[in-house]
């Protein structure tokens, strides 16, 4: 950031008075500009005992598959959210069960929150970020083709609750930086 938002003067990056971390503060009018992690919010589909997955259409990861997800938007619920990203990426109607995975990523400042969700039926198509979506068993999962680390996190977390027969919330963090 290089220019207040709301007076357009310079930004210096300090430590304002009160506060304990760098922040981004108006040189002019003083005003601090907090930049706090992306919520992105998706959903586990489920039809009988298939999952949803999405074909990406878009970089990063074009071509590798992963859970219909995406940032969350002003104005809506966590689980508002994932349904949308849903319908967006799947073209998939989904009934939202309950939160399955929080999982923060603090290295590029995300923090994912993964529904479990009941597709209401089978009519779904890719949407404009998915070149294909399709239903998969656990053995034919393409584990070598999955996008992201949040994902395969979550996807090995919801099979391995389904064979222990009940599910839960799982909570973890993953960190991208060696050590």
């Amino acid at each position: 950031m290089n220019f207040c938002s709301h007076c357009g003067a310079p930004v210096q990056v300090m430590v304002p008075e009160g506060d304990n971390r760098p922040r981004h503060v108006c040189t002019r009018c003083g005003a601090v500009h907090y930049q706090n992690p992306k919520m992105v919010v998706g959903c586990v589909p489920e039809w009988e005992d298939r999952l949803l997955l999405c074909k990406r259409a878009i970089e990063p990861r074009y071509g590798f598959w992963t859970l219909p997800a995406g940032f969350m938007e002003n104005g809506e619920t966590t689980a508002e959210g994932a349904v949308r990203e849903t319908l967006e990426e799947a073209g998939a109607r989904v009934e939202v069960l309950e939160l399955f995975t929080l999982i923060s990523v603090p290295d590029i400042n995300q923090v994912y929150l993964m529904y479990r969700a009941r597709l209401l039926d089978l009519a779904f198509d890719p949407g404009e970020e998915s070149l294909e979506v399709a239903l998969y068993q656990e053995a034919d999962v393409p584990w070598e083709e999955i996008a992201f680390r949040t994902v395969r996190e979550t996807l090995r977390h919801y099979f391995e609750d389904r064979r222990a027969g009940g599910f839960r919330l799982h909570v973890d963090s993953i960190y991208h930086r060696p050590g």
